[in-house]
């Protein structure tokens, strides 16, 4: 597919996917979404094993694009989402790789949730998150108001959407909503060291992590024990796992194939 609003590059089993749309802070319109939801599942068809969404110049994303007034006022929401957004975050969801958010800069509205259905946030010093939508009589959407107060809790899930407040990086990480947050000059190089790190991991351990993790909101505590049962017994099956004892007691790094 020859993209028009973001970038695809997969190099040594990394996939970047970088929305391009820097004039407007990397807003959301329906080919961006479309354009995401299309990237995402053909990195998984390049010999990927993590994968890195970011954004171009200042900003991360600053959410839906409200640039056309008259557009925006027509826009039929519950369809959008639906229809558009629902497919691009699933997407995400459901992609078998580590999936890191570099969060360059702004992540507003729509950008900020789009940031929080990564697997892990990573962000620049200068990036800040914000809740932005009641500035225009709307909730937080985009799975906002599912993934954010599972992240920071009920009362600052709250506070940041009814007052709209930037949340900066360096606070974003003291609510734990953030992984790290990492001075700007060294930000590019710090994300891409880290999705090597993962693209060089047990990928189907990684996969069956994401599983676990997700259910443990639901699960009672016997339930979830027995799914960590199940799972890491399909783990100490595979080829990665035997590498791995081999490798700590040849006290040498080991050479994960991701299977």
């Amino acid at each position: 597919m020859d993209y028009q609003t973001i970038t695809l590059a997969v190099r040594d089993t990394v996939a970047v996917l970088t929305m391009n749309r820097p004039d407007v802070m990397n807003a959301l319109n329906t080919q961006m979404r479309a354009e995401i939801t299309h990237a995402v599942k053909a990195a998984q068809g390049e010999g990927a094993r993590a994968l890195v969404l970011t954004g171009a110049g200042r900003a991360f994303c600053s959410g839906q694009d409200l640039g056309d007034g008259a557009t925006a006022a027509r826009m039929d929401l519950e369809r959008v989402l639906r229809d558009e957004y629902v497919p691009m975050l699933t997407a995400i969801l459901d992609c078998p790789l580590p999936v890191i958010a570099a969060v360059n800069g702004a992540a507003a509205g729509a950008g900020a949730n789009l940031a929080l259905v990564a697997d892990v946030i990573l962000a620049s010093e200068e990036a800040f998150f914000q809740q932005a939508f009641t500035r225009i009589g709307l909730i937080p959407d985009a799975g906002g108001t599912w993934f954010l107060p599972r992240h920071v809790g009920y009362q600052r899930a709250m506070g940041a959407s009814l007052f709209a407040d930037r949340i900066t990086a360096r606070q974003a990480v003291e609510w734990g909503m953030v992984y790290e947050a990492v001075p700007a000059a060294d930000f590019d190089a710090h994300w891409r060291a880290r999705a090597a790190q993962l693209a060089a991991g047990p990928t189907e351990t990684y996969r069956l992590l994401k599983e676990a993790m997700r259910a443990s909101f639901e699960n009672r505590i016997d339930e979830q024990l027995a799914l960590e049962g199940r799972l890491q017994g399909r783990l100490g099956q595979s080829r990665d796992f035997k590498e791995g004892i081999v490798a700590f007691l040849e006290k040498r790094p080991p050479q994960f194939e991701g299977r």
